[in-house]
C-alpha cells in the first residue's frame, strides 16, 4: 500500500507545476486559469465525502480500483488537451474520482489495531510524501523536452495504471484471515488491546458484507446508504474534531500564504530561498512521519496528548515567525514547524476514527478531506485580507486561529481522553 500512494503523489507532483504554463500556452487568461482551479477545488469539496462512504459500502478493492483507473483516464485526457475545453474536461474526472490516498488510509485503518494506527498513518504519509519531493524535480526535467508536458502526463497516466495493477494483486483474500490471526496472537494482553480486537473483528466481518454485497446493490440503493452516512456524520458529536481540523488547516496555510512575498519584503531574501527553505520543511517531514512510533510510545499512545502538544508547538512556532528579527529565527521556525505539523495532521485523523466508530472509515476520512478542502477555499480570502495591513499579517491570523483550536481541545477533553465512546448515530 505505501508503493502504490509513493508512485501516487509522484505522478501528480510531476503535472500539478506544469498545468497553470501549459493552460496559457492554449491561450487561456489568468481568469480562466482561475476558475477551471477554482471548479476543480469545488469537485474535490463535494466528491471526497461520498467517495469515502461509497468505499464503505462497496468495499475498498472495487472503490479503490476505480478511483485509480478514472484518474488515470483523466490524466491520459489532460495529456490529450490541446484547446482550454479539454483540459477542462480532463479535470472532471480527476476533481471527482482522485481520492485514492484517503480510500488507502482508510483501507490501512481496516487492517490495523488502533494502538499501530498513528505508527502506520505515519509511513504512509512519508512515502507518499517522498513522491511529491521527487515528483517536481522529474517532472522539470521532463517539460524541458519537445512537447514535454504532454509526455509527463502520459507519464503520470502510466503511473496511475501501474497502480491499478499493484491494488489487484494486493491478497485481499487473506485480509480477514490476517485479522483473525492478529486477534489471537494479541489476546489477553490488556483491555484496551482487548476492545482493539474486537474493533478488527468487526471491521473484518464488516468488510466482507459490504464488498460482496455493496458492489451489486442498485445504484439507487448505494446513493440512499450513502445519504443515510452522511446524515450519520452530521448528525453525531464530531463537530469539534472537524472544527479543529479546519481551525488548524487554515492556521497552517495562512503560515505558508504568502511565505516567499513576506521574506522578500521583511528580510530581502530572494524566491529561490524560499523555495529552499520549502524543500527543507517537507524533507524533514518525512522525517517526523517515520518518528511517529518512539513518539507514540512515548506518550503511551494517547493521541489526544500528542495533538495538543503539537498544536501548542505550532501555534508557538507560527508566532516566532511572525515575530521573527531575522532569517535564522525563520529557518527555526520552519524546522520545528515540519514535525508539529506532519504529526498533527496524523495525529487529528487518528483522532476522526477513534471517536467516530471503526465501521465508517472512509466516510470520516472523506469529511475530514472535504473540512480541509473548506480550509483551502476561505485561507486565501483571508490571507488576502491580513496582507493588507501588514506582511506578518496572515501568520499572526493563523495564531489566533490556533489558539481557538487549542481551547477547543482542552474544552472537550473527557470526550477525546474516552477512546471511541462517542460513536455514529447511525451505528
Amino acid at each position: 500500500i505505501f508503493l502504490p500512494s509513493f508512485q501516487d503523489l509522484f505522478g501528480v507532483s510531476m503535472v500539478v507545476p506544469l498545468m497553470n504554463l501549459h493552460i496559457k500556452s492554449l491561450g487561456a487568461s489568468h481568469t480562466v486559469a482561475g476558475i477551471i482551479g477554482s471548479l476543480y477545488g469545488i469537485m474535490q469539496l463535494f466528491s471526497s465525502t461520498f467517495v469515502g462512504c461509497w468505499s464503505d459500502i462497496v468495499g475498498r478493492r472495487y472503490s479503490l480500483l476505480a478511483c485509480i483507473l478514472l484518474s488515470a483516464l483523466g490524466y491520459f485526457l489532460l495529456g490529450t488537451s490541446t484547446t482550454v475545453f479539454l483540459f477542462a474536461i480532463s479535470r472532471v474526472p480527476v476533481g471527482i474520482f482522485k481520492h485514492t490516498l484517503s480510500i488507502s488510509k482508510a483501507l490501512l485503518s481496516d487492517l490495523v489495531s488502533e494502538r499501530d494506527r498513528p505508527l502506520v498513518m505515519g509511513r504512509f504519509n512519508a512515502a507518499s510524501s517522498v513522491g511529491f519531493i521527487l515528483g517536481p524535480v522529474v517532472g522539470g526535467y521532463l517539460t524541458e523536452l519537445e512537447d514535454g508536458f504532454y509526455l509527463t502526463s502520459f507519464m503520470c497516466a502510466s503511473i496511475f495504471l501501474l497502480n491499478a495493477g499493484l491494488v489487484w494483486m494486493l491478497p485481499w483474500s487473506e485480509e480477514n484471515a490476517g485479522n483473525r490471526e492478529h486477534q489471537q496472537g494479541n489476546k489477553g494482553t490488556d483491555s484496551f488491546s482487548a476492545k482493539t480486537n474486537r474493533d478488527l473483528h468487526s471491521k473484518s466481518a464488516t468488510n466482507g458484507a459490504v464488498t460482496s454485497d455493496g458492489l451489486f446493490q442498485s445504484p439507487w440503493v448505494q446513493v440512499a446508504t450513502v445519504l443515510k452516512r452522511i446524515k450519520g456524520i452530521a448528525c453525531s458529536d464530531l463537530w469539534d474534531i472537524f472544527l479543529v481540523r479546519l481551525l488548524m488547516s487554515v492556521a497552517i496555510l495562512l503560515y505558508y500564504s504568502n511565505f516567499s512575498l513576506a521574506l522578500d519584503e521583511r528580510f530581502g531574501v530572494k524566491p529561490l530561498f524560499a523555495g529552499y527553505l520549502m524543500s527543507y520543511s517537507s524533507a524533514l517531514g518525512v522525517l517526523a512521519g517515520c518518528l511517529l512510533g518512539p513518539i507514540t510510545r512515548l506518550y503511551q499512545h494517547n493521541t489526544y496528548r500528542i495533538l495538543l502538544h503539537s498544536s501548542t508547538l505550532t501555534c508557538t512556532l507560527i508566532l516566532l515567525y511572525a515575530s521573527a528579527l531575522s532569517i535564522w529565527m525563520v529557518v527555526l521556525s520552519s524546522t520545528f514547524l515540519a514535525f508539529s505539523t506532519t504529526i498533527g495532521r496524523t495525529c487529528i485523523i487518528d483522532l476522526e476514527l477513534t471517536i467516530g466508530g471503526n465501521e465508517a472509515s472512509g466516510t470520516l476520512l472523506g469529511v475530514g478531506q472535504s473540512v480541509t478542502s473548506v480550509g483551502r477555499i476561505v485561507a486565501p480570502l483571508l490571507s488576502g485580507i491580513a496582507q493588507e495591513f501588514s506582511p506578518c499579517g496572515p501568520p499572526s491570523l493563523g495564531v489566533g486561529l490556533a489558539l481557538v483550536a487549542i481551547l477547543i481541545m482542552n474544552a472537550n477533553k473527557q470526550k477525546y481522553c474516552s477512546h471511541g465512546n462517542v460513536k455514529l448515530k447511525n451505528q
